[in-house]
Formats: C-alpha cells, sequence, structure tokens
C-alpha cells in the first residue's frame, strides 16, 4: 500500500491541546497546515533545533500549500540565539533580473498597468531567495545535517499527499493557471481543478527537493537554474533570466529593526521590508494612549490603530525601498520625537481628513509616492524549540500562485509586482521603482518582542500583501495591553486602515461599528480579512500557541518527554 502523508490521527489530538500551557523547555510550531507542523515537530524530535524545523516546515508548504510560499519565492527570518542571546535577521527577497527596467510595468501610454495584465506572465518573476537564505542561517545556526530536513516533503511529494479544502478553493478560483502547461498538467489535470480530498503526487518536486537537500547551490546551478530560465522564457511576457544572475543571488544578513513599546521592546524586519518600519511607528503613536483606550474590539481601538496606521503607510509610501540602492531615513522614521509629532495628529474625537506623508528629515520631500495595487499572498512560520531558540519567518511567493508559472516541480514568484508600477509620481523618483538587481519593497513583519530584562515573550507574524502590518499590530497590542492570549487574540475580528479606507471584517462585531466611524469621519468598508497570524507566548515555565482559524494551520507543542 502506498504511504500517503494524511492528517495522522496523534497530529490531531496534539493540535486540539495545542493552546493548552506547556513545559517552558518543550517547544512549539505554528504554521499554516498541520502536515507542515508535524514535519517540523518531527526535527525537533530528532535533535534539531528551531532554525532546522523551519527548513523542514517551508519545505513542505511548498508542497501543500503552493498558492502562498515556496521554493521558488523568498523570506525574511529573525532568529533569537538562546546561547549567544542574540538576534539576527535574514534578508532572502528576490532580486530583480538585469532586464528589469523602470518603466516595465507601464502600458504604451505610460499609465500603470493592473495586476490582471501581468499574471500569468515571466515579466514578473524575481530571482528567487528563500533557499539561499535558509542554507545561510543553517549554516551560522543549524544543528541538524542540512540533507536530512528534506525527508517528509521528498516522501509526501513522491507517495502522495492529500489536497486540502483551501489548496482546492485556491486553484478553482484561479482557471488562468491553465495558461502554463507545466501549471495546467499539475493543478487542472484533464481541465478540471484539482478538488478537496485528491490524492496528488509531485514527482518534480521532490527531485528538485532531493538535489537541493544534497547541495543548495543546486536550485541556483545546473539543471533547476536552467528550468527557471526556461520557464521566464516561453511564459506570456517572456522574461530573461541568465544562469550567471542565478548563480550571483546572496541572501544579506541585516542589522533586526527594533524600538521600545511601554516596557516592551518590539523587534522586526527592516527594509526592504517596510513591516518593521511601519510596526514600530503605529505603536510608537499608540503609546501615549492608555492601554484602556486600545482594548480589542472596542470604537476607541480600532479608530485609534486605524490613525496610526494611516500616518505609517503615508510615511511607508514615499520612504522605503531596497536600502542597498537608496538611503532610507529608518533612524528619522522610527525616531521617538518625530513619532510623537506625528501622534499630536491623532484625535480621539475625529478622523485625520488629510494625511499626509510626514518629513523626518525636516528637508522638501526627495521621493514620490509608490504606486501599484493591493497585495496578497504568503504564510508565516513562529517556532520555538526546546532550548529557547526562536524562529519567526514570513515567506512568500507574492501571489496567489505567484506568477502562475511552474518550474521543476514548484511555482515562480511574482514579487516584482512589488514595486512602484510608476517609476516617478508628480515629478519625482519613487524609492521603489524597478530596477536591475533591485529588491523590492515588501510588508512581511516578522516580529520578536522582549521584555524589560531582554527575554523574548512572543513572537508573530502573518500573511495578507499590504495588511500585514496591520494584522501583526492588532495583535501585538491586543497581547501586550489588551491581556489576551495568543489564541484569543488571533480569532479576534480583524479591521485593518491602510492606505484608503478601514476595512472591518464581515460577518463580526466589528462590522457594526460601521456607523460610529463614519460619524467620526472615517472611510469604512465591510469586506475578508483573511489574516493568516502564527504566534507563541514565551512564559517562564511554558508556551502558548495561537493559530488563525481563518485558515488551515494549527500551533502545536512537544514538551520533553
Amino acid at each position: 500500500m502506498r504511504r500517503l502523508f494524511l492528517f495522522l490521527p496523534a497530529l490531531l489530538l496534539s493540535a486540539c491541546a495545542a493552546f493548552n500551557d506547556q513545559p517552558r523547555h518543550g517547544a512549539m510550531v505554528a504554521a499554516a497546515d498541520p502536515r507542515a507542523v508535524e514535519a517540523g515537530l518531527d526535527v525537533l524530535r530528532k535533535g534539531g533545533n528551531a532554525m532546522d524545523a523551519a527548513i523542514a516546515v517551508q519545505a513542505m508548504l511548498g508542497l501543500v500549500e503552493p498558492q502562498s510560499s515556496g521554493l521558488g519565492g523568498g523570506a525574511f527570518l529573525l532568529y533569537w540565539d538562546a546561547d549567544e542571546e542574540k538576534l539576527v535577521a535574514y534578508d532572502g527577497r528576490e532580486e530583480a533580473p538585469a532586464s528589469a527596467t523602470p518603466g516595465m510595468f507601464l502600458s504604451a501610454a505610460g499609465t500603470p498597468l493592473g495586476m490582471r495584465n501581468l499574471i500569468p506572465s515571466g515579466k514578473v518573476i524575481g530571482i528567487p531567495g528563500a533557499i539561499a537564505m535558509l542554507a545561510m542561517a543553517h549554516a551560522e545556526h543549524g544543528r541538524s545535517p542540512w540533507s536530512t530536513l528534506f525527508d517528509a516533503s521528498i516522501a509526501a511529494a513522491r507517495d502522495g499527499f492529500v489536497v486540502s479544502k483551501r489548496m482546492a478553493a485556491s486553484v478553482k478560483a484561479f482557471p488562468s493557471l491553465q495558461t502554463d502547461p507545466a501549471s495546467r498538467e499539475y493543478f487542472w489535470p484533464d481541465g478540471e481543478p484539482l478538488a478537496e480530498g485528491a490524492i496528488r503526487t509531485n514527482a518534480a518536486y521532490a527531485q528538485t527537493l532531493e538535489a537541493i537537500a544534497a547541495d543548495p547551490r543546486a536550485f541556483y546551478e545546473g539543471a533547476i537554474a536552467d528550468a527557471i530560465i526556461e520557464a521566464a522564457a516561453s511564459a506570456p511576457l517572456p522574461a530573461i533570466i541568465t544562469r550567471e544572475e542565478l548563480a550571483a543571488y546572496r541572501p544579506v544578513a541585516r542589522a533586526p529593526l527594533c524600538g521600545p513599546y511601554r516596557i516592551h521592546r518590539v523587534c522586526s524586519m527592516g527594509p526592504p521590508s517596510s513591516g518593521g518600519t511601519a510596526l514600530l511607528q503605529i505603536v510608537g503613536m499608540l503609546e501615549r494612549f492608555p492601554a484602556e483606550s486600545l482594548q480589542p474590539g472596542t470604537l476607541s481601538f480600532v479608530h485609534l490603530l486605524s490613525e496610526a496606521t494611516r500616518l505609517a503607510y503615508a510615511d511607508r509610501a514615499i520612504w522605503i525601498g531596497d536600502p542597498d540602492v537608496i538611503d532610507v531615513p529608518v533612524a528619522a522614521l522610527t525616531d521617538r520625537t518625530y513619532l510623537a509629532a506625528r501622534s499630536i495628529l491623532i484625535s480621539e474625537e475625529r478622523a485625520i481628513e488629510n494625511v499626509a506623508p510626514g518629513d523626518p528629515l525636516n528637508a522638501p520631500l526627495p521621493f514620490g509616492a509608490h504606486v501599484r495595487p493591493s497585495e496578497n499572498g504568503t504564510s508565516h512560520i513562529t517556532i520555538v524549540d526546546g532550548d529557547g531558540n526562536i524562529v519567526a519567518m514570513t515567506t512568500t511567493i507574492e501571489g496567489p500562485f505567484g506568477a502562475q508559472v511552474m518550474a521543476a516541480g514548484f511555482l515562480l514568484n511574482n514579487e516584482l509586482t512589488d514595486f512602484s508600477f510608476a517609476p516617478e509620481n508628480n515629478g519625482l523618483p519613487v524609492a521603489n521603482a524597478p530596477a536591475p538587481g533591485k529588491r523590492p519593497r515588501s510588508s512581511m513583519t516578522p516580529t520578536i518582542v522582549f521584555d524589560a530584562e531582554g527575554t523574548p515573550v512572543l513572537a508573530l507574524g502573518s500573511p495578507g500583501g499590504s495588511q500585514i502590518i496591520g494584522y501583526v499590530a492588532q495583535t501585538l497590542v491586543a497581547i501586550l495591553d489588551g491581556g489576551l492570549t495568543p489564541q484569543e487574540a488571533v480569532s479576534l475580528p480583524r479591521h485593518n486602515g491602510g492606505d484608503f479606507a478601514i476595512t472591518l471584517e464581515e460577518g463580526s462585531a466589528v462590522a457594526e461599528l460601521k456607523p460610529a466611524l463614519e460619524a467620526m469621519g472615517h472611510r469604512v468598508q465591510v469586506g475578508r480579512l483573511t489574516s493568516g497570524l502564527h504566534v507563541i507566548a514565551i512564559a517562564p515555565d511554558h508556551l502558548t500557541g495561537g493559530a488563525d482559524p481563518r485558515r488551515e494551520g494549527v500551533a502545536v507543542a512537544l514538551p520533553l518527554e
């Protein structure tokens, strides 16, 4: 009988108890699919650490949740080394190939194209960075042999896995997957979308993982590199990606971006992610308001969080880009005096009528605002191991389904659409305009929070495109100021205020606040907010986890035997 990688009864039992208090020196994995969580737990059971487990989780997610992340994308990772008491950050963001141009997303008439004009295509594919980043982080922090971390995913790809409800729904929602021959054969066999409960194998993915397990550079050289190049060149709106570019890709170790929130220290990812900068701005502006005004579900919380988010996003649209290409004034944007001045713009009674970017450098703005359609996609992984090491990793192919182009058993990203679609705005260059070798701005916000003594107390992150920052901020404040458990916080009705209107989650209690918010001067809409938060709270004697009920994830504990 074929061995199928299904939902194991033992896993289901442990998932049901996932949110109970666990021994502090046990471990926990929280991710978007139970099978990925089990792959990570298995690595921990065999003596691996959080870094090792993250690699196993990512490899499985690329198979069972291909609409959100995978080998063909990129990631940002925070790692807390408990022995050294040191936090490090890894940038595995994709890079634009040499064929990229500043106006690559403009029509012949000079107007920004829509996303539907660009996907599926090769033009949107960036040089993938996830595997190189994981290899770098593992070389510095891993404990188990790299070659062993892909075993569960290789077996599942060869023997078969069950197509989940969410994967099936995503495939059905994107008939455009049939444009690319390889994607059509895999996701729409015989002209029908993969159905929930179907057993799917992926021999090409298994072969790719076997090559990567033997040597991570195999992803960027040889047969896998050739498959990426051919897929980009033969896709609609073809693009040129060269072997030299793939071989030259390197991840970057960057300083984590940290700042205060009341008695805590919040640490996240700096540029090219906008997530950490915006998160620190949001909590920095909220700090002058008492915790009583920031209680989850209240009108004051929705209003104040939305106002702080609007101000942060106005700065984000101007200032954030690839720090290796432009000068991003992160220190000025997160300066406490600057944030206090921005916070004064927030009234407790009325919405700001016209939100404008700030002037942290006390000089004329050097850039125009970023221009692009809304973002989506992505997945988040949070892991704490038995030694107290922590991974908070947000990973993406942009999506859903990235560029909708397959190579060597995995989907390629469409991350270049995270660049501004217009290279200039109001006569000024845009900081996040496309350019060869440049990394596009991201919203990914992997976050670790420390107490006043420097001990980690919380690790979290979420998918959700440009709404990621708001999801993380809402959850962080709900836990720190509202006293909620991780599961209570991730299950909260969502609300998000960013570039445009406040969005209130349809069918939830906060949707009833729409008239009151409109009376305060807000533009308000009610709609779906599909966060995918994964949170672990770390107390001196136990771990508590939470997985967002809007997706299929779980947070599962592994106590010491």
